[in-house]
């Protein structure tokens, strides 16, 4: 099974359409969707090494733009769309707690979610609902996301063959590594926060 996902994913990272699918997944990624767009972005660079760069920033671009979505749904559209979303992340209950320090400090915030497996779309709609400055908000995130996945796709650049091999050697191991990742995430989102 682990297999057939891997190779499905792979088989989608060399399709025509991959860059807007990338694309998509990091822009909604950024404000409400819970997989992060590295999911897409690894096999996409280890499929085309030489085309790191433009990868990177389709995801960056798209990641900051969704951002912005982000934002807005805390923003605007905080009550109908915003505290569910923070809900579902076990955020809603400290919101009142945060807001004060975050209109303060929220750009470290902001900085920290958008290079970390904690999940970004929190502080983008948080950042919205507070009204942290948007000028910090737009430089915080475009130096986190760039900084995120430029670091992840050179890193695939320049050791791509070796990290693809230990990949498919040890898929199983990768899988789990991802999903407690991935949870660890919620977890500290839920716990630590």
């Amino acid at each position: 099974m682990i297999r057939w996902l891997y190779d499905w994913v792979f088989s989608l990272a060399r399709h025509r359409r991959a860059n807007w699918a990338l694309a998509g997944i990091s822009f909604i990624e950024s404000s409400v969707f819970p997989i992060p767009p590295d999911a897409l972005l690894i096999p996409m660079v280890l499929a085309e090494r030489r085309r790191w760069l433009m990868i990177a920033l389709i995801c960056t671009v798209a990641s900051v733009a969704g951002a912005f979505l982000g934002y807005f749904i805390g923003a605007v559209l905080y009550e109908a769309i915003g505290k569910p979303v923070l809900a579902f992340y076990g955020m809603q209950n400290r919101f009142d707690d945060i807001a004060n320090w975050y209109n303060e400090w929220g750009g470290w915030g902001v900085l920290f979610a958008a290079v970390t497996p904690f999940p970004y779309k929190v502080l983008t709609i948080f950042s919205g609902a507070t009204g942290l400055n948007l000028v910090v908000f737009t430089v915080v995130s475009i130096i986190g996301r760039g900084a995120r996945f430029f670091i992840v796709a050179a890193l695939l650049y320049y050791y791509g063959e070796p990290v693809r091999l230990f990949i498919e050697r040890r898929l199983g191991l990768m899988f789990t590594l991802g999903l407690v990742l991935l949870i660890g995430g919620f977890v500290m989102v839920k716990y630590v926060f």
